[in-house]
């Protein structure tokens, strides 16, 4: 049985893990407002129809966290009227190009020395720690933005789940998010619905074998120990969150306080 996409959630032809982060709790009791933060995959495959639904949600300004890699694989975003297009990449371009080959054109022994016993993941857990460490500037004007009056705002990546992702939860972090709520929202990408589609080179049952998917699958799941290792990055780094919201976003006290007038009710 097909799983359904949830009444509430538009249903994007060709937009992947599209979804508003509105009405997450933060620790002290407020909420992120609806219709100001949303995340999904790239925008390279909207339709006509999903490209009035997005046009409709008036947003200010799209943020694109893929790399040129990225980009000559699925192609620019659609143009919406009036919205400021922001590609701010947060992975290097010759990591991306390596990258897409491997996922569409590995052979199996290629992709058991690359992604076997443990390898993908660890891959993944580097790249979290790696973004969170060495992308402080890129970060730190994502936020500025927002507190700028850059809302409603719309993050996006490939896939929807890493580098969109990790925006999401530093946003979030900034709002006071409660910890539990963030993971949960970071988890949500796991769904059958929102999952990004792999495209492999050789469609034949070889080419998707279970073999094959289950080297890949770490590469696509959402998973906790991967945020963990960003959130362990911060305090290994900065020591804690607010630590690493005023040193390595610059962020001030009254920059914060714009965000959550602006993002939460």
């Amino acid at each position: 049985m097909t799983q359904q996409v949830p009444s509430t959630e538009p249903e994007l032809a060709g937009v992947r893990n599209f979804r508003d982060v509105g009405g997450l709790p933060t620790a002290d009791g407020r909420r992120v407002r609806h219709g100001v933060l949303f995340r999904s995959g790239h925008l390279a495959h909207a339709t006509d129809e999903d490209a009035a639904f997005l046009s409709s949600l008036k947003l200010h300004t799209i943020f694109d966290f893929r790399n040129a890699a990225d980009q000559k694989l699925e192609g620019p975003d659609v143009e919406l009227p009036g919205v400021r297009n922001v590609n701010l990449p947060l992975s290097d371009p010759a990591d991306g190009s390596e990258f897409w080959k491997m996922v569409r054109d590995g052979e199996i022994e290629q992709l058991r020395a690359i992604l076997g016993e443990g390898k993908a993941a660890h891959r993944m857990i580097t790249s979290y720690r790696t973004i969170v460490k060495e992308r402080t500037d890129e970060h730190s004007r994502v936020l500025h933005s927002l507190a700028e009056d850059g809302v409603p705002v719309l993050m996006h990546c490939a896939a929807g789940k890493d580098r969109a992702g990790l925006s999401i939860a530093v946003t979030l972090l900034a709002l006071g998010v409660e910890r539990e709520a963030i993971l949960a929202d970071y988890l949500e990408s796991n769904a059958t619905h929102r999952r990004y589609k792999v495209r492999r080179s050789d469609s034949s049952s070889a080419g998707y074998s279970p073999e094959v998917m289950e080297l890949l699958s770490p590469l696509f799941d959402a998973r906790a120990e991967y945020l963990a290792a960003a959130l362990e990055t911060i305090e290994e780094n900065w020591g804690g969150v607010d630590a690493y919201l005023e040193q390595g976003l610059k962020l001030t006290p009254g920059t914060r306080e714009r965000l959550r007038e602006r993002l939460l009710d």
